[in-house]
């Protein structure tokens, strides 16, 4: 793989319309303004042999290589920027599968907060190990996002510590669509994103900000077929709550679309599609063979997308977040597992 050469420093803004005055375009500019000097800069790169898998003009934004590796850093920093002294003082609470938890507890940490995560059973080890070396309390209970989530609120209810909420807060959206106006930059061309979606903080972002610059880019998102809630929120299909969620892409398994993302995604999404895990492990091996990248399920579920649905994806230069890199090693096994019938 190659990283790309800049096409131009900075697009032309167009106007575009927004959902009231809370994500807008111009929010997100101006989040990226604030994170340019904190967060990394994440290469945007190619790969001939993707592009001629699928006949398009791929691009890799590699959100993995972020700090805390995944791109859940920018939307719980440009968060926690937005708190008074008095806020940070009391400390910040959250719910996460694991690369929301170490945004915030890497971001806590910097400002100086103490930070408090409730993180699922199954949780990998590496994400929990790692959210507490950043220096967060870290809580595991229940067998899904949906019920860390429930016991967090519980807390926050008892302590009165600020909740950063992993997707359904605009603060954290705008924060997340700056890898769009990012990559914008760096790739003006870009003319169809393809966005993992679990609570739907990262497409809500992207979406508007991708809009906000272009209103002709398509915004596809993807989920796992083991957890389709916004998927069937978005096409109107009865069942978008799940009881059960069961996909090893463990960063996007999320049981009930997000509130505040649900409309935004209706709004500015142009579809949602679905992939099965074997899709997942098929394109998380193909970066680890081919291209020499680490991507973990969340991560891999747009490139699975585009190896699946390439014939209906109408671009000719794509746009991919490789939305983060922290998977459990110990997972690689049943990956090949699933991958082994792949023709890739």
């Amino acid at each position: 793989m190659k990283q790309l050469h800049k096409s131009k420093e900075r697009v032309k803004l167009e106007e575009c319309g927004t959902i009231g005055d809370f994500l807008t375009g111009e929010k997100i500019y101006r989040a990226l303004e604030r994170l340019t000097p904190i967060v990394h800069r994440t290469p945007l790169i190619t790969s001939e042999t993707t592009n001629r898998i699928v006949d398009k003009k791929v691009y890799f934004k590699m959100e993995n290589q972020q700090k805390t590796g995944a791109f859940k850093f920018r939307g719980a920093t440009f968060k926690l920027m937005q708190l008074s002294s008095e806020q940070l003082q009391r400390g910040v609470l959250t719910a996460s599968a694991g690369n929301h938890a170490q945004g915030v507890a890497y971001a806590s940490a910097k400002l100086d907060a103490k930070a408090t995560i409730f993180m699922p059973e199954k949780t990998p080890y590496s994400k929990v190990e790692a959210t507490k070396n950043y220096g967060a309390e870290v809580v595991l209970v229940g067998s899904s996002f949906q019920e860390a989530f429930e016991a967090s609120m519980e807390r926050q209810k008892q302590t009165g510590a600020t909740y950063v909420h992993p997707f359904d807060d605009y603060d954290v959206m705008a924060g997340q669509g700056t890898v769009a106006m990012e990559m914008l930059r760096q790739e003006d061309r870009i003319d169809t994103f393809i966005v993992p979606i679990g609570g739907g903080g990262l497409i809500s972002g992207i979406a508007v900000a991708a809009k906000h610059v272009n209103r002709n880019i398509r915004v596809i998102g993807v989920q796992a077929s083991g957890a389709p809630a916004m998927y069937n929120s978005y096409h109107d299909i009865p069942g978008n709550e799940s009881d059960n969620v069961d996909t090893i892409a463990e960063g996007i398994a999320v049981k009930k679309p997000g509130s505040l993302t649900s409309p935004i995604i209706k709004k500015y999404v142009d579809d949602i599609v679905t992939v099965t895990d074997e899709e997942i492990a098929t394109a998380i091996l193909y970066m680890l063979e081919r291209n020499k990248t680490l991507m973990e399920g969340a991560g891999a579920a747009a490139l699975a997308a585009l190896f699946s649905k390439s014939q209906q994806i109408k671009s000719r230069h794509c746009g991919i977040v490789v939305s983060g890199g922290n998977i459990d090693i110990s997972s690689i096994p049943k990956i090949q597992r699933l991958a082994s019938n792949s023709p890739l």
